[in-house]
């Protein structure tokens, strides 16, 4: 798993490596692996932007757990409001962007409210980008 409680580019040590396999390899992922994956992923998730907000998804601190196992990824993500007029696309954004990364067969994106959003989930680099800083 990858917990993302604040945008950041996450630690090898936030990830499990016990049991983790790539996927259809029958083996265990090695460290490297795990660090490439969720480097890619990462990658991924930073091409998905609000389309009314200059900042992508991940800097906004809209990702909130991102899990991964045999090719398959989980992502748990908000909205910065319920209200937000693209929130039927953004999910399948997200998905289709994660499923490109190379070792992901398949992702499932669950939009959740709890807890809410605020600002202070954005990250340095989105806050001064939007005149927070």
């Amino acid at each position: 798993m990858i917990d993302l409680k604040k945008p950041a580019e996450p630690a090898a040590s936030d990830i499990p490596t016990e049991g983790a396999a790539l996927s259809g390899s029958g083996k265990e992922m090695s460290q490297e692996e795990i660090d490439k994956i969720t480097t890619e992923i990462v990658k991924a998730l930073k091409t998905v932007y609000d389309p009314e907000i200059p900042v992508d998804i991940y800097e906004l601190g809209l990702i909130y757990k991102v899990d991964f196992d045999d090719g398959y990824v989980e992502v748990e993500m908000t909205l910065t409001a319920p209200g937000c007029p693209v929130a039927g696309e953004m999910p399948i954004w997200v998905e289709n962007a994660v499923t490109d990364v190379e070792g992901v067969n398949k992702t499932k994106v669950n939009m959740v409210f709890d807890p809410p959003w605020t600002p202070d989930r954005m990250s340095d680099e989105a806050k001064l980008e939007l005149g927070f800083m």
